[in-house]
């Protein structure tokens, strides 16, 4: 099977969260029927994108990286390698590489989807990213650091994030959600699946971030 099957299966089979994520999904999928390369950087007018929105082992904290070039605080995540199996491969490989952090557990199924408009991309400048997200849990304690894509990697805790992208809040609310129902987060906190965590806040003045994972 190769990355566009994968993909097109893995799209077709998502549940999607709102009616608005799936019209995104249908958008996706008829793309990658129409284009053959939609996988590739290559593909334009634009094409598929994957990354991961890391949280720590405490759900109580957001990994981000300062993006070199437009300035703004985001998940880790890229273009798909031609070595990448699949969205999920291409997700997991920006997170290690962008975070500095080789053992994070990426939930295999996308949370969130995001079509935007960049002016940077290579190697045409401009293209539209369909950009597909996971959630990813970090190990207590795990140290990150920045790669040469961004100015900066840091995290921050929930309740005093900085300024971000709307689409960003949605995210690491969809993120939380999804890890602290996964049977493995369950086990560890040996919690009941209807356990319900402190409510995700909204956007909330800059705290002083680290680089280093909170211990839990």
């Amino acid at each position: 099977m190769t990355a566009r099957d994968a993909a097109l299966a893995e799209l077709h089979g998502w549940d999607a969260p709102s009616p608005g994520q799936s019209g995104l999904r249908d958008v996706y999928v008829a793309h990658l029927v129409s284009h053959v390369d939609g996988l590739s950087r290559e593909c334009q007018p634009g094409h598929l994108t994957a990354g991961a929105l890391v949280l720590s082992a405490g759900l109580d904290a957001v990994l981000l990286n300062l993006h070199a070039k437009a300035g703004r605080w985001f998940h880790f995540g890229g273009h798909v390698e031609d070595d990448d199996g699949s969205l999920l491969d291409a997700a997991r490989r920006e997170a290690a590489e962008e975070s500095g952090i080789a053992d994070l557990v990426v939930d295999p199924t996308p949370v969130h989807l995001d079509l935007h408009h960049v002016e940077f991309c290579r190697p045409h400048g401009r293209a539209d990213h369909l950009d597909v997200r996971y959630a990813a849990l970090a190990p207590a304690g795990a140290r990150a650091r920045a790669s040469e894509e961004s100015l900066a990697v840091r995290w921050w805790p929930l309740d005093a994030l900085p300024d971000l992208e709307p689409e960003m809040h949605t995210l690491i609310a969809l993120s939380r959600e999804r890890l602290r129902s996964s049977p493995r987060e369950q086990a560890r906190r040996g919690a009941r699946p209807d356990a319900e965590l402190p409510a995700s806040p909204g956007p909330q003045p800059p705290a002083s971030p680290s680089s280093r994972a909170p211990a839990e």
